[in-house]
């Protein structure tokens, strides 16, 4: 007896949600469940200023979230919330579902060995050769240098720095500076990676080297990573594009489009303490605020 057209496409979506769960079986797993970050109603003043109001958020396991705003908004004391070199006032913040809010500084020590830190300026250590800053985690730890070499050496190729493993930072540029950063930050592949505004003083072709690392990251490492900026073309990049391996094995960054839509970037937009706009890149720009629009304009 023949099947109702009914009953045949009950049987195709059976099938179809049997293959879904084969895929998504392996990744689908508790771990990836649990956010990267959490920010539970955090609030936090400095004397009688409020700096965060009720801040709720969550950066899921290789997800991007990009963070804009104007400066004095909240952006980076998010980043020195999740570090715990601030505490909030109330309200509770948790790392890989570890509840990090009381934590003492021997226990953060513990969790900022999990996660890379790169910071506006570089910050690296003058008198210290590119190979010292990048092994500079893996020294204070008392790794053998047999494992250090090949680990510095293979950050460096990541940022496609490895020729300036003897330098100076001195002989550096400064994106060349923020490069060495971010590959010292890697270091021990850590799988929470924040940014606070690595972009900024940088020429445009420089910028967009720094948000290609990040895409590499997210796409290629499954990185999570907080993303603070004020600079548009950041957003640009990194909501609209995303990094592949080639046949030749070689790193490419495609437009997003009939191949792939980016769902593991997302934008949340800071004023004055509180979360204004929170979602897609494509949302953002619909979004009729005026403050928004105004800040979209550039300002």
């Amino acid at each position: 007896m023949p099947l109702t057209t009914r009953e045949t496409d009950s049987q195709h979506l059976r099938v179809s949600n049997q293959a879904a769960e084969s895929t998504f079986a392996e990744i689908d797993n508790k771990d990836r469940a649990t956010p990267a970050i959490e920010f539970r109603d955090v609030y936090l003043s400095f004397d009688e200023r409020t700096i965060l109001k009720g801040l709720s958020f969550r950066v899921m396991r290789g997800e991007t979230k990009i963070i804009l705003g104007g400066s004095g908004g909240g952006k980076s004391t998010i980043i020195k919330l999740v570090l715990g070199l601030l505490k909030p006032d109330s309200g509770r913040i948790f790392v890989d579902g570890e509840d990090i809010t009381d934590y003492n500084e021997v226990q953060m020590m513990g969790v900022r060995k999990n996660i890379g830190m790169v910071f506006q300026e570089g910050a690296l250590f003058d008198s210290l050769s590119v190979y010292h800053n990048v092994a500079y985690r893996l020294h204070e730890q008392g790794v053998p240098e047999e494992e250090v070499e090949p680990e510095v050496r293979r950050m460096l190729r990541f940022v496609n720095l490895e020729d300036a493993i003897d330098k100076m930072p001195a002989e550096l540029s400064g994106g060349m500076r923020r490069r060495v950063g971010i590959a010292r930050a890697l270091i021990g592949d850590p799988k929470i990676v924040l940014f606070d505004e690595p972009t900024a003083g940088l020429d445009p072709p420089t910028a967009r080297t720094i948000c290609e690392l990040a895409m590499k990251l997210r796409d290629l490492e499954d990185v999570s990573s907080i993303f603070v900026t004020h600079e548009m073309n950041n957003l640009e990049y990194i909501c609209s594009e995303y990094a592949v391996v080639n046949e030749a094995g070689e790193v490419i960054f495609e437009r997003e489009g009939e191949r792939l839509c980016l769902i593991n970037s997302k934008v949340m937009m800071m004023r004055d303490g509180n979360i204004i706009f929170s979602g897609t890149d494509e949302s953002l720009r619909r979004a009729e605020d005026p403050y928004i629009q105004k800040f979209l304009r550039g300002h």
